[in-house]
């Protein structure tokens, strides 16, 4: 592993322990020239996944770019930031047991979607508008009557 602070390859690792979720394994890293400290992740990766965008471009999956799209809308809401890194772990895995390489943007949003409807009503509201495109207030207000229905149908279940 190479050293962020001076570009060293011979780094040692002082402590490696599992994150909360047994996902990823984070270790602690001295650099053997500078002696700076620094923490790494290592997780499994099943496959190299591409992203077909709806132009027709393809891009490498970019995991910090879907962490992002979640940390978004879930911003000043009172979600754990473990909950959102088990979130995204979470639509990775699903990404990957698809057996495909390529994934559409498409599908990924709607995972995202799925996952923000179980963490957060709010956050779930903005990523809609955001991801279908509402242009008037209307479109919020169907948006937001139709979950409203769900919760009733699901709090009566």
């Amino acid at each position: 592993m190479k050293c962020p602070f001076c570009n060293n390859t011979d780094t040692q690792v002082k402590d490696s322990r599992p994150t909360e979720d047994n996902a990823t394994i984070r270790r602690r890293r001295t650099c053997m020239e500078c002696q700076a400290r620094f923490t790494t992740f290592e997780r499994v990766q099943l496959r190299e996944l591409n992203v077909l965008k709806q132009d027709g471009r393809r891009e490498i999956f970019d995991r910090d770019k879907l962490l992002r799209s979640l940390k978004l809308p879930l911003q000043k809401r009172p979600v754990d930031s473990t909950a959102i890194e088990c979130a995204v772990n979470s639509i990775i895995r699903r990404l990957e047991e698809t057996g495909d390489t390529d994934v559409t943007s498409q599908m990924i949003g709607e995972q995202v979607m799925a996952e923000l409807a179980e963490l957060d009503s709010v956050a779930y509201v903005r990523y809609a508008s955001i991801y279908k495109d509402f242009r008037e207030v209307s479109d919020f207000n169907t948006f937001v009557s139709n979950l409203n229905e769900k919760i009733k149908k699901a709090a009566q279940s």
